[in-house]
């Protein structure tokens, strides 16, 4: 979940840079407005995802539900970090920009309940509480972990180079996240209440 969070921050914390590739074709401030939009629309499906995805779980399994969502965000983020800018196809650039972004907040909105679900089934009795609050410290963690990547890359390569395309290297870097993520994901083993469930 962390590295899902890590994914979904990445593009809110370099949202200045993104409006300058992705919404080239206005003025500065529209741009960066088209750009925070194209953000919030990944929150504003989340709720859907969870829906989406929370039935899903129900029915075949919350850790093969879990490999769908890290699959999607891990995939829509590293395409974020190859998609061709606006000078390069125009107006199919923040197209599939928000496309992408709106993928990504299916996924995590999946991810999110499934996670404290998941806990919630697999924690000892009496600590269900506990073990699930850990979940709420992976947004914070997540967005750490992309500020940290962001400045140790922008620092690494210069300013210059970085608004030009270093920027990418952040959305690229995912595609390691994804491999530990799904190889977590294959050694899970299914939540007991979910075995009864779908039996």
């Amino acid at each position: 979940t962390v590295f899902e969070w890590y994914d979904f921050y990445l593009y809110g914390s370099l949202a200045a840079i993104i409006a300058k590739q992705f919404f080239a074709g206005t003025d500065p401030n529209t741009a960066f407005i088209f750009a925070l939009l194209a953000f919030a629309a990944g929150f504003i499906v989340r709720p859907f995802g969870a829906i989406v995805f929370g039935r899903l779980g129900d029915m075949i399994g919350r850790k093969y539900t879990f490999l769908v969502t890290i699959v999607i965000m891990g995939t829509s983020t590293f395409v974020v970090g190859l998609l061709p800018n606006y000078a390069s196809i125009g107006i199919a650039a923040p197209i599939i920009l928000i496309i992408l972004r709106i993928l990504q907040g299916l996924a995590l909105g999946g991810e999110y309940g499934g996670a404290a679900t998941y806990v919630a089934e697999h924690a000892p009795h009496g600590k269900r509480g506990a073990f699930t609050s850990w979940i709420q410290t992976t947004a914070t963690m997540g967005l750490f972990m992309s500020l940290l990547v962001i400045l140790g890359t922008r620092t690494a390569m210069g300013e210059e180079a970085f608004a030009d395309w270093g920027w990418r290297i952040p959305f690229l870097v995912s595609v390691f996240l994804l491999g530990i993520s799904v190889w977590i994901r294959l050694s899970m083993s299914e939540s007991p209440a979910c075995l009864l469930y779908t039996s």
